[in-house]
């Protein structure tokens, strides 16, 4: 990652606003275990935060290939993904299941897994999270229809607040013949488990 964001906040003032979270806790920002941890925090923030850095239309947008014959639904089963929520920076992780019904184009699988990456890598709320990634598969393959489900389980309820710690949350978008066929989203549905 950059010394410098495009906010202009240096790799410094970041490591500094660290120590005084650290301090503000309580914590002695120099004792030997912990004089490190600003660069640590940084450091993780960069691969925790990293989707701000991507373009989830331009990862998807070269990886057409033409259909041919193929008109059946592409799945995704168990997309594993960490993410942080906007409200209080704590992780949510959860698994992503994901279709497209091709039109006229096929995407590289590994391509659909990078968009997942480029949004769950960016502070978050569920139910956003899964409306982005099926806008960006339906605008950029144009298909027939996309599905995705995300299940998570949120640490900013499961350590705090409530403190509830078998909760999971499961969203979904169904757009195109995946909302208005109910054969399909069966279909779909039976392919992640959840029917039947």
């Amino acid at each position: 990652m950059s010394d410098k964001k495009k906010s202009g906040v240096s790799r410094a003032d970041a490591e500094a606003a660290v120590r005084t979270l650290l301090d503000w806790i309580g914590e002695d920002p120099d004792r030997a275990g912990i004089k490190r941890t600003p660069t640590r925090v940084i450091e993780s923030f960069g691969d925790w935060f990293a989707g701000y850095a991507m373009d989830p239309y331009e990862l998807l947008g070269n990886s057409f290939h033409s259909v041919n014959e193929y008109d059946r639904i592409v799945t995704l089963v168990g997309i594993d993904f960490a993410s942080h929520c906007e409200h209080h920076m704590a992780p949510f992780l959860g698994r992503i299941h994901l279709a497209y019904l091709p039109n006229k184009r096929l995407a590289g699988i590994s391509k659909l897994v990078r968009v997942v990456e480029a949004y769950t890598k960016r502070l978050q709320v569920q139910e956003r999270l899964t409306a982005e990634i099926a806008k960006c598969i339906n605008d950029t393959l144009e298909p027939r229809g996309v599905a995705v489900i995300v299940e998570a389980q949120h640490q900013c309820m499961t350590t705090r607040g409530v403190n509830k710690t078998n909760i999971k949350m499961v969203t979904d978008e169904m757009l195109g013949a995946f909302r208005d066929d109910d054969r399909i989203r069966a279909e779909f549905m039976h392919a992640v488990g959840q029917v039947g």
